[in-house]
């Protein structure tokens, strides 16, 4: 697999419940985009299944990258603005 164009990091939270306790556990991941397909740590998209990028903040450095495909809208959970990576998605598709 050749270098990624762009790398956009993004988080996802894990809850396991163990008896009386909660256990919350963060997972630190990449958004890896190639010429040809973005890809997650579980899901690669074609670039062209890939209609658009947006992004909504939440407040606090916190915000959403929904990547829109054919087969539906993707959300990820990011602590920085992806503005660099989507313009370097839009170059793609």
């Amino acid at each position: 697999m050749s270098n990624p164009i762009a790398i956009q990091p993004y988080y996802k939270m894990e809850r396991k419940i163990h008896s009386l306790k909660i256990e919350i556990i963060e997972h630190q991941r990449l958004l890896k985009l190639y010429p040809d397909r973005i890809v997650s740590a579980y899901r690669e998209f074609p670039i062209e299944k890939v209609f658009d990028l947006s992004y909504r903040s939440m407040g606090s450095g916190h915000g959403m990258l929904y990547i829109h495909t054919q087969q539906g809208v993707y959300p990820y959970t990011l602590r920085e603005n992806p503005k660099s990576f989507i313009l370097a998605v839009k170059q793609f598709i």
